[in-house]
């Protein structure tokens, strides 16, 4: 199994920490991973992305230039990296962020309306969470329960409410793909 997988959107969407939450969770697994970040200098409100693999096999670059899967939280990164994902890949688009639809016809889109999913369960800050409850759902490439013990880890301040908050996002998530 290998995934490279591109997450994009804008700074303070959790880009960043859900590429690091992805790549605990691969290692939790035993997986081998890789975690490159890439971010714009006015950080909140400007691009941010990462590429992650996630594989059974040792893994030579971090770097993801044709991406198994794209994770796409806002309009100006589907205009940049729709093209790079490979021919039968995925792309999960936040379409409460996001109006217009891929143009490609060779690639698996499915559509979660992230933000709106993300405000119901108490927190529009849980958006990446529950982006990557979908995620592991459609893939299978991280298990639901790698996910949680991984936000345990990485929000090692993180309050128990804020904890469960996050695996009720990671859930809903993985609900909203049929």
């Amino acid at each position: 199994m290998y995934q490279g997988i591109i997450m994009s959107g804008f700074g303070g969407q959790g880009i960043i920490s859900g590429g690091i939450m992805m790549t605990y969770a691969g290692m939790t697994e035993g997986k081998n991973v890789t975690f490159f970040p890439a971010y714009g200098a006015e950080m909140r409100g400007g691009t941010a992305n990462c590429s992650v693999v996630i594989s059974d096999d040792p893994v030579a670059s971090p770097v993801v230039s044709s991406p198994d899967t794209l994770l796409i939280m806002n309009e100006p990164s589907l205009t940049r990296f729709e093209n790079s994902v490979k021919q039968g890949g995925l792309l999960i688009l936040n379409t409460s962020l996001v109006a217009s639809r891929p143009s490609r016809t060779d690639i698996t889109v499915i559509e979660v309306p992230v933000n709106d999913i993300a405000e119901k369960v108490g927190n529009l800050k849980a958006a990446n969470m529950v982006m990557l409850g979908a995620y592991a759902k459609q893939t299978g490439a991280l298990t639901l329960d790698s996910l949680k013990n991984s936000v345990q880890k990485v929000y090692v301040r993180a309050k128990e409410a804020m904890i469960k908050m996050n695996f009720e996002a990671i859930d809903a998530g993985a609900n909203a793909i049929k």
